[in-house]
């Protein structure tokens, strides 16, 4: 299912649960829970963070359409190594009203940010990686050798 995360969803009454399209429009804890298989614990968790803010029917959390793809912009930070003040850093720049502009700036700055922190830490794995083979390497000679030798 492909779809725009755009972030201007607004409110939508929990009784109408689909739009004209036939797209659903809001969301229980649960589904949003087994769509992105999370905890519905980590849900309540970035609501309290103010990351995603549902609409309540009595105990039960509505979250519309802006709420999802807030979620999902979450879990892809969360993915890729942003941290969650990172992330609601860049959140809060959708609500200005400035077509986006300063929200894309900001982002791409941090996405560059962010990849070259990975490219980093994946120079700094690879080389843990061959460091570990050599040493594999060499272990397992010596532990042919001792074995050999008790025969």
């Amino acid at each position: 299912m492909s779809e725009a995360l755009s972030m201007d969803g607004g409110a939508v009454p929990a009784a109408t649960p689909n739009d004209t399209t036939g797209k659903k429009t809001t969301f229980t804890i649960g589904e949003l829970a087994r769509e992105f298989d999370i905890t519905l614990r980590t849900l309540r968790f970035y609501e309290d963070k103010g990351l995603i803010n549902p609409k309540r029917d009595g105990q039960n959390r509505m979250y519309n359409r802006r709420d999802r793809a807030r979620l999902k912009l979450v879990l892809m930070g969360k993915k890729v190594g942003f941290s969650l003040n990172e992330i609601c850093d860049m959140l809060d720049l959708y609500d200005l009203r400035d077509g986006q502009v300063v929200q894309l700036r900001v982002a791409l700055n941090k996405f560059n940010q962010q990849i070259d922190v990975l490219k980093e830490q994946k120079s700094h794995i690879e080389t843990a990686i061959d460091e570990l083979s050599r040493t594999v390497e060499v272990v397992s000679g010596m532990l042919k050798e001792r074995e050999a030798a008790e025969k």
